[in-house]
């Protein structure tokens, strides 16, 4: 039972942590390097929470942020995402297994695209010169917030025990 309340309590610092970064992200168009830091930190305190073996279990986390990292390291160069978004999806990548890590993709790509097409309503409203700055931190911590709600959720028994 402690394990399980330490996986909670840790799945939901990673709430608040998403949260953190979307508001950044919302008012300065910013993902700091020190939530960021911190969410890829605390990744091993999890696996310790969870029972995660060292192999396979550790060794997969690993490999699907490097394979994240490349692939939204491209994405980086060729302009079309920000830095702050590829740490903060690449740190992510260490809490989730690849199935969970997928849906957050796929729920973060909807997202974003409502995401933008409000954003370029109100600049194309406003009439403001220059390219949309689309804070794509709000698409990626709301798809998280998702995903760590319907993987980690607590069960009924931890419910019944806190009540």
């Amino acid at each position: 039972m402690t394990g399980e309340l330490l996986t909670y309590g840790l799945a939901g610092g990673l709430a608040i942590a998403l949260l953190v970064a979307a508001f950044t992200d919302l008012r300065r168009r910013k993902i700091d390097n020190w939530l960021t830091a911190g969410i890829a930190l605390t990744a091993p305190l999890f696996w310790w929470a969870t029972d995660l073996s060292l192999w396979p279990g550790v060794a997969q986390q690993f490999g699907i942020a490097l394979a994240a990292f490349a692939i939204l390291a491209g994405l980086f160069a060729m302009r079309m995402m920000g830095g702050g978004d590829v740490k903060l999806l690449t740190a992510l990548a260490l809490w989730l297994p690849l199935q969970p890590y997928f849906t957050l993709l796929i729920l973060m790509a909807l997202l974003g695209g409502v995401l933008t097409v409000v954003f370029a309503v109100i600049h194309r409203l406003g009439q403001r010169p220059g390219r949309i700055q689309i804070p794509y931190g709000l698409a990626i911590s709301g798809a998280g917030l998702w995903v760590i709600a319907t993987t980690y959720g607590p069960s009924p028994q931890v419910l019944g025990t806190l009540g």
